[in-house]
């Protein structure tokens, strides 16, 4: 019997980097984490810590057969189009046209898979976590910014570019005069919505707001109105959602109430009916969605280049 084939993977986060090499979600040999400031930080300091990484864990566990990319964007999923591979448009000038797998091609010669790391999330949902058996999925995260990913028949999303489905324009809730915190739109779903945004409106960080301040609420409405408009448009079969924010077992519960009260009955379908503990869920790959979603992504890299995984 041959060996299994030996992947990288990378979640490519604007606070942290996490790397990962493994077979799959069951033999993950090692992982590490590079904090990251993308703010201040150029792309090429942190590329190099990445490259450095992988070489040595190479060194502990055998060559890469291929490496999968899930990163935060906007960013150019294009195979055909000549920036895919790249980090575009962000507004983190140190890392604004940065191309990450050409960093990586110049020291592995391999297969490589990139995507949004919300794309790369959900496909690791559908393939070993709450997602397994869907059709189509919709992947949520909400931490220091707002993005989603979605799948129909296992395959990312792609139009023109990618979702940014955390620029959503979403109706405010009753009272909120907050203006936002998005540099381009002020007041969409991320500006409303994600950590730095509860932080900035409550003068502390959401991770020490109580369960029964007022906050939750708030932020109930602004991702219930975004699910809602997902489920009128792309009607997925699953909803997951994940990241920082989202990280106790108060929130969901409230956003499927108002997620319930905002389709009022519209909808027929038995996933829909009750509490929609069905269709509103947690990531059932944890805090690793991302990371073996990235995996995912090295495998298909692997698979589309001749090679049976």
């Amino acid at each position: 019997m041959f060996p299994s084939p030996l992947f990288g993977a990378i979640e490519a986060g604007g606070t942290k980097f996490v790397l990962g090499v493994g077979t799959g979600p069951e033999d993950m040999r090692e992982t590490t984490r590079i904090e990251t400031d993308t703010r201040s930080t150029p792309s090429s300091e942190i590329l190099a810590k990445v490259t450095a990484w992988f070489q040595e864990a190479e060194s502990r566990h055998g060559k890469l057969a291929a490496i999968g990319v899930g990163t935060f964007g906007p960013a150019g999923v294009n195979p055909a189009a000549a920036d895919y591979g790249y980090i575009t448009t962000t507004p983190k000038p140190l890392w604004a046209n940065t191309d990450v797998l050409g960093a990586l091609r110049r020291v592995f010669p391999v297969p490589m898979g990139f995507d949004t790391d919300v794309n790369a999330a959900a496909l690791g949902e559908w393939r070993w976590g709450a997602g397994q058996g869907c059709g189509t999925l919709l992947y949520l995260t909400v931490g220091t910014g707002i993005g989603g990913g979605a799948l129909v028949r296992g395959r990312p999303l792609h139009g023109l570019l990618h979702p940014e489905m955390g620029h959503l324009r979403i109706p405010r809730a009753a009272g909120d005069t907050f203006e936002g915190v998005c540099p381009w739109h002020g007041d969409c779903l991320e500006g409303m919505a994600n950590g730095p945004a509860m932080e900035k409106r409550w003068g502390v960080k959401a991770s020490t707001l109580p369960p029964d301040h007022g906050a939750w609420e708030m932020e109930a409405h602004y991702l219930a109105c975004a699910c809602v408009n997902f489920l009128m448009t792309l009607s997925p079969e699953r909803c997951i959602i994940g990241g920082g924010v989202t990280q106790n077992n108060h929130l969901l519960p409230r956003v499927r109430a108002k997620c319930a009260a905002l389709v009022n009955h519209y909808l027929a379908h038995p996933v829909l009916a009750g509490g929609l503990e069905n269709w509103l869920v947690a990531p059932g790959l944890g805090t690793r969605s991302g990371l073996l979603g990235a995996l995912a992504l090295a495998q298909e890299a692997l698979a589309a280049a001749g090679t049976k995984v």
